[in-house]
Order: C-alpha cells, then structure tokens, then sequence
C-alpha cells in the first residue's frame, strides 16, 4: 500500500521541525490502517517483540511486558498495549514509514503501534525525540504543552510522567490525522474510543551513547595504543599536583582518536545502522547462489528490503546493519541505500561482475533482502 502524505515540507522544516508542536488534519487522506488490533496483539505474543500492557484503574498505574498469552483479564476501559518496531514484523505497516523519508533516513528509528480502549493512555509525558503520531480507527484527544522544565515523577518505574500542564493543543484527532510533537513538549493521548495510533520516531543520541559506543568500536579495533609519554617531564610545587599541561596533552591523545576522519566516518556507519529492535530475518534456505540471483533479476523479478533494515551512505561507504559493504560498484552501493525496491536496472552493469554478485547474494543470504514477484 502507498501512503501519500499532504505536508509542504520546506514550509514544515522552517516552521515547526524541533521549533513546536502542530497538527496536520487529513495528512492522509483516505487513512487505511495496515494492521488490525488483533494481528497488533498476535505480535505482542512473540518473544522476541518488545510490548507493554498499560493501565490506569482506581488511580494506580500498572505496566506489564510482553510476551503475553492472553488479554482475557483486561476489562474495557483505561488500557493500552503498544508495540514498539511493528515495521520489523508486519511488512504492511512498514509502507507507512517511507512518505517521513524526506527527512534522513539515519534520524529514523522505528514504528510503535497502540492500540487503546476508551480511556486508555500512558498519562503526562517527555520524549526526548521527534514524534509523528498517526491517528488510525478510532478518535483519541490529545494535549501538548508549552515546553518549558517540567517535573518528572514516576508513579510507575517505567512511565516517566510529569506533573499536570497546561494545553497549547487540545485536539481530537480522527484517521488520517497526525501530530507532530518536538522532544521536550509535555504530552498527553487517551482514547474516547476503540483506537489504533502509529507512532513514526526518531533517533537522537546522546553524548553518552555516542561515547559508548566509539570507545566499544576502538576497543573492537584494538586502536589508541599510543601510550601517555613525557620525556620532559615538568617540575612542580607538589608531588600529588596534576599540571593543566598534563591533562592537555591527554586530551589530545583522546581527541586525536575522534579526529581521525576514517576511523570516525567507519564507526559511525556502523554505529548508526545497528537497529535498537530485533529485525525479523529470516534467510532463505537453501541459500541462493549468485547465477540464481542474476537470472532471478534478469527475469524481472525485484529485491525488497527488509523491514527495519538500516542501509546509510557516508561519502562513497555504504553501511549495512552494523556493517560495511565493499564494492568498487558505487552506483549499486547507493541504490542499496537509496531504493526500498529494486530491480536490475538499479544494479546496471554490476550484474556482470562474479564480484558484486558474491556480495549480493551474501547480503541476501543474510536475509536483508527478498525476492518478490
């Protein structure tokens, strides 16, 4: 299904984009759901999906997580089951995420589904990145404050709340509707209705994570084993006093590291395409050998990618999955990157190449692309 989205996005960009909160009525026209609840709910009772059960009965809030076997015991109002990364599992739902591609593919994260009855919610939050929320069957009402230094409680561990506040948006939201909400915007959704919302987030990493993970990737390298060094060791007043040249040179040892523009660009690519969910891979049994993927390709038939695949670019490098692919083939290696689809015009003369094929057909023996007729 192609979703086409009615949203002038230079004009989104400049005005509300990381700036403030807006709502786009009819975003899609014609609004059809890609999921029902009851398939939402038949992911939810897979291990390897990450889902919550949310309540808010006689005051008290409850989470519990997913896999479950059974919502016999829910009653019919005030809950909710979200769904993170249904895009990963439910290739329908993963359409809905291609009309966001106007912005980078790398600030994409993934597609939370809810499904909530009357009254159901998760109650006054923050997030800490952009949001897009579609509204799908069902009307819910939704509040957005001011962003301003907004006080977290934790009635529950896992739902990091805020204090009460006051309403710069209160709409009802119908299908098709969407809600755009920056990071920092206090916001609240409870359903009037039987409702399904999809959530389009984005990635925003914090120093901390992009830290961790840069000294995971020199650690993998065995990189930075340049040890401190002071042949002119300087004098000082006390033994015990670290001198401000000291810790200088120190970070520059550090420093020297980040500025590397080859090691920085490899860990960053790899870095970035690792997905915080579980894909849904499957590899194709038995394994397809390279002439079978030319004649496949030259017959007409078009590769997919998987759901949830992160495929980025930096310069000429194309990063998959955490990993680099080598081709001298540079327009190929864009068109993985470019195209959710492809045939083998994408490819062009790298089809000829026993070389490029071998990789091909490894990236689709990993099970990141499939064959569709």
């Amino acid at each position: 299904m192609d979703y086409h989205l009615a949203l002038n996005w230079p004009d989104f960009l400049q005005r509300y984009w990381q700036k403030r909160p807006v709502v786009i009525k009819r975003g899609f026209a014609n609004f059809i759901d890609p999921i029902s609840p009851d398939e939402l709910a038949g992911l939810a009772m897979e291990s390897e999906v990450d889902s919550r059960l949310v309540s808010h009965l006689d005051g008290k809030w409850q989470v519990s997580h997913g896999p479950f076997e059974s919502y016999d015991h829910m009653g019919e109002s005030n809950w909710s089951l979200l769904v993170q990364a249904v895009n990963h599992w439910h290739e329908p739902t993963a359409a809905l995420m291609r009309p966001f591609r106007a912005l980078p593919d790398w600030r994409v994260d993934d597609l939370m589904i809810s499904f909530s009855v009357p009254g159901g919610g998760v109650g006054p939050h923050l997030d800490q990145y952009d949001v897009f929320i579609i509204q799908g069957i069902g009307r819910r009402r939704w509040r957005v404050g001011e962003k301003t230094p907004m006080k977290q409680h934790c009635p529950h561990p896992d739902l990091l709340q805020v204090d009460p506040f006051t309403a710069i948006i209160d709409e009802e939201l119908e299908s098709g509707d969407i809600l755009y909400i920056p990071p920092g915007f206090p916001h609240e959704g409870y359903s009037l209705e039987n409702a399904m919302n999809y959530s389009v987030g984005f990635r925003a990493p914090s120093a901390r994570e992009l830290i961790s993970g840069f000294a995971d990737f020199v650690l993998s390298r065995e990189s930075g084993s340049q040890r401190y060094a002071d042949p002119d060791v300087p004098a000082r007043a006390s033994p015990a006093e670290i001198l401000p040249q000291e810790l200088d040179s120190m970070r520059e040892m550090m420093l020297a590291l980040i500025n590397d523009p080859v090691q920085l660009r490899e860990w960053f690519g790899e870095f970035i395409t690792q997905p915080r969910h579980e894909l849904d891979i499957a590899a194709p049994e038995p394994p397809y050998q390279p002439d079978e993927i030319y004649d496949a390709l030259a017959q007409g038939d078009t590769l997919t990618r998987l759901g949830g695949l992160r495929v980025l670019r930096i310069g000429e490098e194309v990063f998959v999955n955490g990993e680099k692919v080598e081709s001298p083939h540079r327009p190929a290696l864009n068109a993985l990157a470019d195209a959710i689809e492809l045939n083998a015009q994408h490819f062009g003369d790298a089809l000829d190449d026993p070389s490029f094929l071998a990789t091909l057909a490894a990236l689709i023996n990993s099970g990141y692309w499939y064959f569709t007729d």
